[in-house]
């Protein structure tokens, strides 16, 4: 099932790995949401907020670093670069509700999302996508 939004101007691969690591985490956090919400969304028979609920319990920095321990032996090299990259980048804002470690693995996670999008490598970012834990609506 192909639950990725397209994008009309995807850049090449080397204009993506050369963007700051952060940009990528922050295009690849919108892409797992709206993934998220709409797997959670496709047979939903519950009201907003429990919808709201089940997505914020897969999109946050702890569930994405469970989701990266399941993928990233999959990881191509350019893959696994841009997610280490991302994870030691300097990072200005600070985890709320997460452990250090987790938040630099989530946007470690969210880069390789990021990258992956802008580049239009659908069918990959499907392919890691899909060994989420099942979403309960």
């Amino acid at each position: 099932m192909d639950d990725i939004p397209r994008i009309a101007d995807r850049l090449e691969e080397k204009q993506a790995r050369e963007l700051n690591p952060l940009v990528l985490a922050y295009i690849g956090d919108a892409v797992h949401t709206l993934y998220v919400r709409t797997k959670v969304s496709r047979n939903a028979t519950c009201k907003a907020d429990k919808l709201h609920k089940s997505v914020t319990s897969q999109v946050k920095a702890e569930a994405q670093a469970r989701n990266l321990e399941e993928i990233r032996h999959l990881f191509y090299e350019d893959e696994e670069d841009i997610f280490l990259r991302a994870r030691n980048s300097r990072q200005h804002s600070v985890a709320k509700n997460a452990s250090i470690a987790d938040y630099k693995a989530a946007t470690g996670y969210e880069a390789v999302i990021g990258y992956l999008y802008l580049c239009g490598r659908y069918e990959r970012l499907n392919f890691l996508l899909s060994y989420m834990p099942p979403v309960k609506d």
